[in-house]
């Protein structure tokens, strides 16, 4: 871990990160050595910056440090922070911005083998997400809404749990985007409202049409979700999941189908491999 480009494991008790989550992270997949999409990460990061008022830091510190963090590891998990800093008590912003930036690295993750391809089980979440398109797409600190949507269950065999927003329009899952597939035609939710816009799913939008695939971004009732074909969960570290399962209170409906999810999987692929170059800043 490093704190400011220092190793470290000790942040100021007055951060602003940790009183108001007044801040941003990114989760980077490593896959031999390599930090996959970076500058799609990056980009967000970026754009993260210019919705809350912190500056940008350094592009080529912060891939140093990252590359840094993760050096020697074959597969990690680097998660990169950015507070506003300490400043006075209270929500007013301090005038002179002193932020801190945390780079640090986690071991893999060890999910079950059969989930790329047998797929995996969600359910549908009590907990609503709330409407500020300030703050939608960006990937904030406040994650409480997750937090709280995650408690909701404990059963090792649900991989995750679809979130709602105050209309009962689903968004994505609690640490996942989603989506859905009608034949040849994937449907994601708009997330101009809430949710995260994510780096995998912004390169499937982008790639789908390349494997003969057409996209729409728009509302998604439960209603449509029990019509489709195919439901699939993607973010930087799982790739592409299919669903096989979703319950919902007493009732369950099963999605068989996983044609469309590996088609995707293996075009995010080569997604990887046409923008390895990319992290090269």
């Amino acid at each position: 871990m490093l704190i400011n480009g220092e190793p470290s494991e000790h942040i100021a008790a007055t951060d602003r990160g940790l009183h108001y989550g007044d801040g941003l992270f990114e989760t980077i997949a490593v896959r031999d050595g390599r930090l996959l999409l970076w500058q799609r990460h990056w980009r967000r990061l970026v754009e993260g910056c210019a919705r809350l008022g912190l500056p940008v830091p350094d592009e080529g510190e912060m891939l140093a440090e990252a590359r840094a963090v993760s050096a020697g590891q074959a597969r990690a998990v680097v998660k990169l922070i950015l507070t506003r800093g300490s400043g006075d008590r209270g929500y007013r912003p301090p005038k002179i911005i002193q932020g801190n930036r945390v780079v640090l690295s986690a071991p893999w993750p060890i999910y079950p083998s059969a989930n790329p391809t047998e797929g995996v089980v969600v359910r549908v979440c009590n907990m609503r997400l709330g409407r500020n398109a300030r703050l939608a797409g960006i990937k904030h600190l406040n994650r409480l809404e997750q937090v709280l949507a995650r408690a909701e269950w404990d059963d090792p065999q649900v991989a995750d749990g679809l979130l709602l927003d105050d209309t009962d329009h689903v968004i994505e899952a609690t640490g996942a985007n989603v989506f859905f597939v009608h034949g040849t035609l994937l449907v994601t939710p708009s997330v101009s409202q809430c949710g995260v816009r994510g780096v995998v799913r912004d390169a499937i939008l982008e790639w789908a049409p390349r494997l003969g695939l057409t996209v729409k971004v728009g509302p998604v009732t439960l209603a449509d979700v029990w019509k489709a074909d195919e439901v699939f969960l993607t973010n930087s570290v799982i790739g592409v999941w299919p669903v096989r399962r979703i319950e919902c209170g007493q009732v369950a409906y099963a999605k068989n189908s996983t044609t469309i999810a590996r088609t995707v999987a293996a075009g995010l692929e080569t997604c990887y491999a046409q923008e390895a170059g990319n992290d090269s800043t």
